[in-house]
Order: C-alpha cells, then sequence, then structure tokens
C-alpha cells in the first residue's frame, strides 16, 4: 500500500474518477448495461465521498486540534 495521500491528492484523485463516470456511465446506461437508477445512485455516493473530503479539507485545522485535545485529555 503506498504512503500517507493527502486529502488534496484524495480529492484530486475523486475529481478525476467523477470525470471518468461522467463520460462512462451514460454510454453503458444507452447501451443498456447500466439502468439509469444504478448511474444515479453510483453518481450521489461518490459526489458524497467528494463531499465528506472536501468538508474534511475545509476543517482540517478544527479536526486536528479536536483529536490533539482528546488525546491530550485520555494522557
Amino acid at each position: 500500500m503506498a504512503g500517507k495521500i493527502s486529502i488534496i491528492g484524495q480529492i484530486s484523485e475523486i475529481d478525476r474518477e467523477i470525470g471518468h463516470r461522467e463520460s462512462l456511465y451514460p454510454r453503458l446506461v444507452r447501451e443498456g448495461k447500466m439502468r439509469e437508477e444504478e448511474r444515479k445512485m453510483l453518481m450521489d455516493r461518490i459526489f458524497a465521498i467528494r463531499d465528506t473530503l472536501q468538508f474534511c479539507k475545509t476543517h482540517e485545522a478544527d479536526i486536528r486540534e479536536y483529536i490533539a485535545r482528546k488525546k491530550a485529555d485520555e494522557a
């Protein structure tokens, strides 16, 4: 497994995957290899992943501070 991957790197990879799916899934639906409902569900999921990563990036300092306080309280 690769080493630690930054949140920015993870978001970049999700964006790449979203672009791939946005070009692939409509064709699969047209060809009858995927249902429209499945396409929508899978796209909703990947956008939710991106939203979660973006939230973590936006609130990274607060999250790190919370974890540090929790560790200090446990010590």
